[in-house]
């Protein structure tokens, strides 16, 4: 083996969003440090964009709309604080990276994606399962 793959199997353990596909609903559970308290914070919304694949500089992007504003959020795959992640809706898209759809309104982003399965039919613990 050489030095890289050797360091890599030591430093980095397998990712919790490593298995994410664009077009997917996600709620991602990150932890948060408010002064000497630790809390756990959600947030829901669509994978638009995987880059950079399974490497340690990987990032994930989650779009949501709060209020009318469009929200993103870049995860990358190692966040050590990233505590939970769970699919919510699986979607099939034609496109690796869904920028277009942020001049989208709702009702046509529905209309783009064509819906899989959700996890409310299956078990949780498969769910988890095809995520871990």
């Amino acid at each position: 083996m050489n030095k890289l793959s050797i360091f890599n199997s030591k430093n980095f353990t397998a990712s919790k969003l490593a298995n994410l596909k664009p077009g997917w609903t996600v709620r991602i559970h990150q932890k948060i440090k408010d002064g000497e308290k630790t809390r756990t914070q959600a947030f829901e919304g669509l994978v638009i964009a995987k880059k950079h694949g399974q490497e340690a500089g990987g990032t994930v992007t989650v779009r949501k709309v709060s209020g009318g504003i469009g929200v993103e959020k870049i995860f990358p795959l190692y966040l050590p604080s990233i505590d939970k992640v769970e699919v919510v809706k699986r979607a099939k898209v034609r496109r690796a990276k869904l920028y277009y759809l942020k001049d989208k309104s709702s009702k046509e982003i529905r209309r783009k994606t064509k819906t899989l399965s959700n996890s409310k039919d299956k078990d949780p613990s498969e769910v988890a399962q095809s995520v871990e």
